[in-house]
């Protein structure tokens, strides 16, 4: 009796709760209902002669193709993207995240360094490639400080938004209580700022996927923006398409990584979540 007593409860606070399983699965079919509908309608559109195949193949041929690269080149080109677009962004993110502290607690810093960013992040990131390579040459350098630029304006912007958005008498009451300026950022600041930095982080992440396009189209002889460069020189729409479907995939596992440990930072937060249909929140 008093082994139920002590399982029960943690048995039914656990992740087996009654309809739990259920719950999810029925969100994942949501989010899954639009795409499936697409590809059947293209599948339909494309075999029955309403679009030419030359020009939009259909989703079972693209799935064949993605099966032919998968048996050959696509691991490595996946693996050179990966790395450029984890190292570009470790590089921008990080710098952003300190320059963005600094921007955030010094009016000083922002009359300084504002102005000129406010330039730097209107430019196109095409723009910077012909002269990143004329600076860096066609190595692996060039491509990785274009992503890291990518990536450091969204994490800058919110970095900043984020601090100064922090309630003041949070920091009056840890100046009340004597704090020092370390225990003030680790203990009020950090975690008043952090759901606005998760959003920098993931924005920054969606950007060094966009970038890495544009560095890879260029100077290129390796990586998924290399694989579009040659679909398209090679008129095979598929392997444009499949390369596309490619870069969607692993842009959404990486954001959902983010996301996942955004969550679990930011499970302390009683925040609300959207109604559901019944109208509960």
């Amino acid at each position: 009796m008093t082994t139920k007593s002590k399982t029960l409860p943690a048995f039914a606070g656990g992740l087996w709760k009654p309809g739990f399983n259920a719950a999810l699965w029925r969100r994942r079919a949501k989010g899954l209902a639009i795409p499936l509908l697409l590809i059947a309608l293209l599948e339909t559109v494309v075999r029955i002669g309403w679009i030419p195949s030359y020009q939009m193949p259909a989703p079972s041929e693209i799935v064949l193709t993605l099966r032919e690269l998968a048996d050959g080149p696509l691991w490595t080109h996946i693996g050179a993207s990966l790395a450029r677009v984890l190292g570009g962004f470790a590089i921008g993110a990080g710098l952003a995240l300190l320059v963005a502290a600094w921007v955030g607690l010094s009016r000083e810093a922002e009359a300084y360094l504002e102005p000129t960013f406010a330039g730097l992040r209107a430019i196109p990131s095409l723009a910077w490639v012909p002269l990143l390579l004329l600076w860096l040459g066609i190595d692996e350098t060039s491509k990785v400080v274009l992503i890291a630029i990518g990536a450091f304006f969204p994490v800058y912007l919110n970095g900043v938004s984020a601090i100064r958005n922090i309630d003041r008498k949070l920091v009056e009451v840890g100046q009340m209580y004597g704090f020092s300026q370390r225990r003030l950022a680790l203990r009020i600041l950090l975690p008043a700022a952090l759901p606005g930095l998760m959003t920098g982080l993931r924005s920054g992440l969606s950007l060094a996927w966009m970038f890495l396009v544009a560095a890879e189209l260029i100077a290129a002889t390796k990586g998924l923006g290399y694989l579009l460069t040659d679909g398209r020189e090679t008129s095979r729409p598929d392997i444009v398409l499949a390369s596309i479907i490619v870069l969607a995939l692993l842009g959404k596992l990486s954001d959902g990584l983010l996301a996942r440990l955004e969550r679990r930072l930011l499970g302390w937060r009683d925040a609300f979540t959207g109604n559901d249909k019944e109208g509960r929140g």
